[in-house]
């Protein structure tokens, strides 16, 4: 194994690990899941480039700025609590799906024509559907978890055609820790709304 591929694991796992951290305490809507996005994306930056997923490289850029921006919007009250869990109206979702489908499309024949991007649409359907899906999360949208599931679903065959498996597992562990994210997040939301009442 040369020096590069070492250090290409190592990064790999690292950012696994930070990135199952940063889920679990997500789940728990613990502010330093934020760091550990933070972190991971640092790492997965690096590994994604070296991959030849170039969206998903630049998606990392923008995952450590809405770090800074989720750790903000989650902290704004100083007060956890006061930042409840919320929903988006079907038109919101019609347009984030819209915008993610024509940013696909246009994003995915520059990659095909310009540039050697490994699987260029499927690249760009992830990455644009993780722009906005990690929107959601800063806002503490609860359908967030319900696109994380199909973006992840996707990702899993896109890290798996790349050779990252330790990434494709940790998307593999993520399906099923977003399932239970979903139902905590439906719970504090069905309890918040108990109580004002």
């Amino acid at each position: 194994m040369s020096s590069n591929s070492l250090l290409l694991t190592l990064a790999e796992g690292t950012a696994v690990i930070l990135a199952v951290l940063y889920l679990l305490l997500a789940v728990r809507q613990h502010i330093l899941c934020w760091l550990c996005w933070i972190i991971s994306s640092c790492l997965y930056l690096y590994v994604m480039y070296e991959a030849g997923l170039y969206m998903e490289s630049m998606l990392q850029i923008f995952y450590i700025i809405m770090g800074f921006y989720g750790w903000s919007q989650w902290n704004k009250s100083g007060d956890q609590a006061s930042f409840q869990v919320n929903r988006w109206s079907p038109l919101n979702h019609l347009i984030a799906i819209a915008v993610v489908l024509m940013l696909t499309f246009a994003s995915g024949q520059v990659l095909e024509l310009y540039t050697e991007a490994a699987m260029p649409f499927i690249d760009a359907l992830t990455t644009w559907g993780a722009v906005v899906t990690t929107y959601m999360v800063a806002k503490k949208l609860l359908e967030n978890w319900i696109y994380w599931f199909v973006i992840d679903s996707i990702s899993i065959y896109l890290f798996v055609s790349r050779e990252l498996y330790f990434t494709a597992f940790l998307f593999l562990v993520y399906l099923f820790i977003i399932v239970i994210g979903y139902r905590s997040w439906r719970e504090m939301e069905t309890a918040a709304n108990e109580t004002n009442l």
